[in-house]
């Protein structure tokens, strides 16, 4: 039997029969079957949020700063709470779950313990403080409590994770729209973006949120979609289910204690929480949206049903990576390169799923854009209200009027969508978006969360003690991110993944592999390196976050006690969690403010008037 290559066909001389096998190329572009319809569905999308943004920044009208970024404190459970899913589910999510599924099975579901318990933190520890205070930015809560300057270092904590985040937010729907149509991801993204920054800054927080609504309808609907037709196009929900506890996919809780195994019930549950916990509890993105309702008993409202809106998706992606395996369980798409990148699975299963019905793909390409342009505008909206409430406020003294604040507010939208747009060349080359995002976002979450809980949790800490305890941790951080990034890059920490098969493969392709046609990879719970079996930096990325708090707390304590730890009765009890009040006495003899002496006589006088029944003007007052 002879072989000969023409076109990216294989043609195999088999005695009177030539058969022509197609090249994986050929298959490819038969998937990308993208029509008009799709077209149609994909721009009607985007039309609705330009319309929004039109709605509410020109026909309602935004009368100031506070209506721009809360809403007027005024808003409803419900479009917050979808905003609230919207805005956390990125299309990060929507294609790094079933990736995550998909190479590593169904551990990551176990997250969603995490989630419950960051979730009860929340609403009883950290909201009603935020809440109480009635604030617009979340730092402002850190001035209250420590000084300027550690304000102004959250800020900066909170900048460089939002613009670490919001390239990989921007790159997501473009890789979906490349796998379904072609189209080259950069030319994508600058009109995503430009559509996003333009509703974002005329409409502001009402526009984002309303948006919101409307986008997590679309990405939850064609979630389920793909779901159902899948589980119909391959036999049933049986056979997804049958093939994936056969390929080990489906498993119970990992209880290894190694914490350089990738995926553990103990690092979903502990570490993931705390990672939860900050980008839900503390972080001015979600925070905001808690802020623009009118009352402390409906934010708590909202984060349950957020919770619930949450669990629904994850569960939902999760699936999907299960009948992606399904589906192409005998040849693994990654090995033949007919998905060049790991986040472009989902798309590849759309187009194989749905391709034929002229629409739907549109509506999981819609789905997909909803979810990044929700996180996107809500992370443009955050920043706005960080550069105007906490940056112009500590560099300048002189008063805004709502003209000149509004004019501030929609310069950084646009200036900030313009540097991400700009940082997506570099997310492109390093690897799967969703530990990109969880890993890297690490870096300044850790030391952020761990600020504001000794600021709520850890009355003797003082404004130098966090300040160098946040610095300690971001510095930390930075070294442990990066250097866990470059052993990705160069090859020297792989991640064990479930078996993969191109045994089944029905094109021809060049193997990625110089072994068999099944790949089998390493599936013990151990991060795997050439020379050495645990490294430092070689820890999973869920544990990043709590070591990043460990590290500022820890650090923070220790300064504080180094220096002059604050006396817990002399800082003010509506910055410190409600349940830490009862246990603080407070001073039997009060402070006279400004010159710092105790005047125990009054107390002593009182009680003798109390005891004696006589007035206290009656009583004579020491010299």
């Amino acid at each position: 039997m002879a072989e000969t290559a023409l076109d990216g066909m294989l043609s195999m001389d088999m005695g009177e029969k030539v058969v022509v096998v197609p090249g994986v190329a050929d298959v490819g572009a038969a998937l990308q079957r993208f029509k008009w319809p799709d077209y149609v569905m994909f721009v009607v999308m985007l039309l609705i949020c330009v319309a929004i943004g039109v709605y509410f920044g020109i026909y309602r009208g935004v009368a100031n700063a506070q209506e721009y970024l809360m809403g007027n404190r005024k808003m409803k459970i419900f479009p917050i709470t979808m905003s609230l899913v919207a805005s956390y589910v990125s299309g990060i999510s929507i294609l790094g779950i079933p990736t995550e599924t998909y190479l590593y099975g169904t551990q990551y579901v176990y997250l969603l313990v995490g989630l419950v318990i960051s979730t009860i933190i929340m609403n009883y520890i950290y909201l009603p403080v935020f809440y109480n205070l009635n604030i617009t930015s979340t730092y402002e809560y850190l001035e209250r409590r420590f000084d300027k300057k550690v304000r102004v270092f959250g800020s900066i904590l909170f900048t460089i994770n939002t613009i670490t985040w919001l390239p990989v937010v921007i790159y997501t729907p473009a890789l979906a729209f490349n796998q379904v149509t072609g189209v080259n991801v950069h030319l994508i993204t600058p009109i995503v973006c430009i559509i996003c920054i333009f509703y974002t800054s005329l409409g502001g927080l009402k526009a984002v949120v309303w948006t919101d609504v409307i986008q997590a309808i679309i990405m939850f609907g064609a979630m389920v979609l793909i779901a159902v037709k899948g589980t119909l196009d391959i036999g049933g929900f049986g056979t997804v289910t049958d093939r994936s506890i056969e390929s080990g996919r489906i498993e119970g809780p990992n209880l290894d204690l190694n914490i350089s195994s990738r995926y553990t019930f103990w690092s979903l549950t502990i570490g993931g929480s705390i990672y939860l916990l900050q980008t839900a509890a503390v972080n001015q993105s979600m925070i905001q949206r808690y802020l623009a309702l009118p009352s402390l008993k409906s934010a708590k409202k909202a984060v349950w049903f957020f919770t619930l809106g949450l669990c629904a998706i994850v569960l939902v992606c999760s699936y999907c990576g299960l009948l992606i395996y399904a589906t192409f369980h005998k040849c693994d798409p990654l090995a033949t390169k007919l998905a060049r990148e790991k986040d472009q699975l989902l798309p590849l299963l759309v187009m194989q799923v749905l391709g034929d019905y002229p629409g739907l793909s549109g509506v999981f390409v819609a789905g997909i854009l909803s979810a990044s342009l929700s996180s996107l505008s809500t992370g443009l909206n955050s920043m706005a209200a960080v550069i105007l409430e906490d940056y112009y406020h500590f560099f300048f003294t002189k008063q805004l009027t709502e003209k000149q604040s509004s004019i501030l507010m929609k310069l950084t939208v646009i200036i900030f969508g313009i540097i991400c747009v700009s940082l997506v060349y570099v997310i492109e080359h390093l690897g799967a978006v969703l530990q990109i995002t969880m890993s890297i976002g690490s870096m300044a979450s850790g030391p952020s969360l761990g600020m504001f809980t000794m600021g709520i949790l850890l009355p003797w800490v003082n404004a130098k003690g966090a300040l160098v305890g946040g610095t300690s941790s971001l510095v930390f951080m930075a070294w442990l991110c990066f250097k866990a990034q470059a052993s990705i890059a160069t090859g020297n920490l792989l991640f064990p993944e479930k078996p993969l098969s191109t045994e089944g493969c029905h094109y021809h392709f060049i193997p990625q592999h110089s072994t068999a046609v099944h790949i089998h990879i390493n599936t013990s719970s151990e991060f795997v390196h050439p020379e050495e079996k645990f490294i430092f930096h070689h820890v999973s990325y869920l544990w990043y976050t709590l070591m990043g708090t460990l590290v500022s707390v820890v650090v923070g304590v220790a300064t504080s006690f180094m220096t002059h730890a604050l006396d817990p009765r002399d800082v003010d009890p509506s910055l410190l969690s409600p349940y830490l009040k009862k246990f603080i006495k407070p001073r039997e003899f009060p402070n006279e403010p400004g010159d710092g002496i105790i005047y125990a006589y009054q107390s002593y006088n009182q009680k003798s008037q109390e005891s004696n029944n006589v007035p206290l003007k009656e009583i004579s007052q020491p010299e």
